[in-house]
């Protein structure tokens, strides 16, 4: 189980450092492929990389990126287009 954990970490961790600092919207999924979150960010990078940079305290939040086992995005060209996007 840690070994299949530190495959994940690696993963994500390769997916975050090459998201692009533009606005998006991004989903979380789980190890079934299950989506599990959906968001949106004026800049995709620093959104998505301010969950896995911090202990997050006992609550959804850390359950959720506990629970993160791929992500999905997609770029668009503005903050108004990315929200658009998330309601769909």
């Amino acid at each position: 189980m840690i070994e299949q954990d530190l495959h994940t970490n690696d993963y994500l961790r390769g997916i975050v450092m090459n998201l692009p600092e533009t606005p998006g919207c991004y989903q979380y999924l789980d190890s079934t492929g299950t989506v599990i979150y959906v968001g949106k960010a004026k800049n995709l990078k620093r959104r998505v990389y301010s969950y896995f940079s911090k202990e997050h305290g006992p609550g959804k939040t850390r359950v959720l990126v506990s629970k993160i086992a791929d992500i999905r995005y997609v770029v668009v060209k503005t903050e108004e287009d990315a929200l658009l996007l998330e309601n769909t």
